[in-house]
């Protein structure tokens, strides 16, 4: 992790973690770390529940302070990033003040930012202008969340860092939410976002980093991050009545699922399994093979190292 110490702005990364652990009591959330993202990455980041997501991005936004390793942000400490202006938050779990309207708060954000940008601008590029005059307790979960995401790009930060940003968006709201996201990293800034929905991960990152108790489990593209997964799907119809127990015997299997005449199986070794299956003189319909899409290589890549660690 050299880097993270170099004097050339145009070699030090965005975001540097040095083998940094945290831990609450016996339990480690964080787990010797090391990561560096660098400027006009869009990263997802992604783990399940309990896997040191929020933890990873406090330490990132300075809320918490590391046992051991390094943190940096821009090369300096992630609270002198933040008081520059050089990174805007959205965390689910921010509060919102109560009792003042959207557009009192949202000019509030720019007052305090180093670099703001025009009140109306960071309105428009939320959308919320219909509710800027709305009390901020009388928002829905999703107006909410086009709020937090104003308060975050209410200047020009360098890096955004967004924790499930879409929840309680619908459709169009998180479509919209995503264009206004892609403008920012083709302006050359940083997007870290921690999001449950593997599809957007999937449609929006250049980046996936898979984190599991703590560690990182997997940091590459999306179709890296599938093809480490080491597995494809398999899907056919078989006609008439179907016995399971073959069907389950092919090797190379991974999972099987049976609903009605379709059957549906991941495999490690596709050609294998495919060439077995038309050994059992079956006669499969609809034959497809395809690689695992994120969402699957996810749940394969996290079951084999808890696999592994049981």
């Amino acid at each position: 992790m050299g880097a993270m110490t170099t004097t050339a702005a145009t070699t030090t990364p965005v975001v540097g973690f040095d083998q940094v652990s945290k831990s609450y009591g016996s339990v480690r959330a964080v787990d010797g770390l090391s990561l560096a993202l660098h400027a006009g990455e869009t990263v997802a980041l992604l783990g399940p529940n309990g896997a040191g997501k929020s933890t990873t991005l406090d330490l990132l936004l300075g809320l918490k302070q590391a046992d051991t390793g390094k943190v940096e942000v821009f090369g300096t400490s992630p609270r002198e990033a933040i008081v520059a202006g050089r990174v805007g938050a959205m965390l689910q779990s921010g509060g919102l003040m109560d009792e003042v309207t959207v557009g009192e708060l949202v000019k509030l954000a720019c007052d305090l930012h180093p670099k703001p940008y025009k009140v109306g601008d960071v309105i428009a590029r939320a959308g919320i202008g219909q509710i800027a005059d709305r009390k901020v307790n009388k928002l829905s979960g999703g107006q909410a969340q086009r709020v937090r995401f104003a308060l975050a790009t209410a200047g020009d930060s360098d890096l955004i860092v967004l924790d499930e940003p879409t929840t309680g968006m619908d459709v169009s709201a998180r479509q919209a939410f995503w264009a206004t996201m892609r403008e920012q990293a083709d302006q050359g800034r940083t997007v870290l976002f921690a999001t449950h929905y593997l599809e957007e991960a999937d449609a929006i990152a250049d980046r996936v980093l898979v984190l599991h108790r703590g560690r990182l489990l997997a940091d590459g593209t999306s179709a890296e991050i599938k093809a480490k997964a080491g597995a494809r799907r398999i899907a056919f119809d078989l006609d008439g009545e179907i016995d399971e127990a073959p069907i389950r015997s092919l090797p190379f299997l991974t999972s099987v699922d049976v609903s009605g005449q379709t059957i549906r199986i991941q495999s490690t070794d596709a050609d294998a399994t495919v060439h077995a299956l038309y050994g059992l003189g079956v006669y499969p319909r609809n034959l497809e093979v395809a690689g695992l899409g994120l969402e699957q290589a996810f749940v394969a890549i996290t079951e084999a190292e808890e696999a592994k660690q049981s």
